[in-house]
């Protein structure tokens, strides 16, 4: 046996069919596409997911998930962070100039993960329960801060 006498096996190789040879070769005048229609002419392209006029299935369905333009983002901070910094008052202020809080954007957030052993007074505008009872059990003070809104032009003018 040698690389001459080796063929594809009976069957797998079949003669290209050569369309709009006219009507004898059996693929002629309409060439497969049909007589009339969007598909049958040059340069057709369909739009992906299009039915054929139907709504398209992604814009049956409804979509998933909501944005709350509401949100508040807070800074958050654990209760195992502030045991490890120096000092024994933290201010939201006092946490962002130290460098561990970066933004405060609706205020800070103390959380509660972390041992706290040491008495510490803290001043944030919301407190996990885990990380208030960390703090009073300790021995130290955890003050509720409240956010002040920006006046609006009309209530300035108001008070004049």
């Amino acid at each position: 046996m040698n690389l001459s006498n080796l063929r594809p096996p009976k069957g797998q190789k079949h003669k290209k069919q050569r369309i709009g040879q006219g009507m004898g070769s059996g693929r002629g005048k309409y060439s497969g596409r049909g007589a009339k229609g969007a598909k049958s002419i040059s340069g057709y392209s369909k739009m992906r997911g299009f039915e054929g006029g139907q709504m398209p299935l992604h814009r049956r369905l409804p979509k998933r998930g909501f944005t709350n333009i509401f949100r508040k983002e807070y800074a958050i901070i654990n209760v195992g962070t502030l045991e490890r910094l120096e000092g024994d008052t933290f201010t939201p202020e006092s946490l962002q100039a130290s460098g561990v809080v970066k933004k405060l954007n609706a205020g800070l957030k103390v959380l509660g993960d972390g041992e706290l052993t040491r008495k510490i007074s803290v001043k944030a505008h919301v407190y996990s329960k885990s990380a208030l009872d960390k703090i009073q059990g300790a021995g130290g003070s955890a003050e509720v801060l409240t956010r002040q809104r920006a006046a609006q032009p009309s209530e300035a003018e108001e008070g004049k």
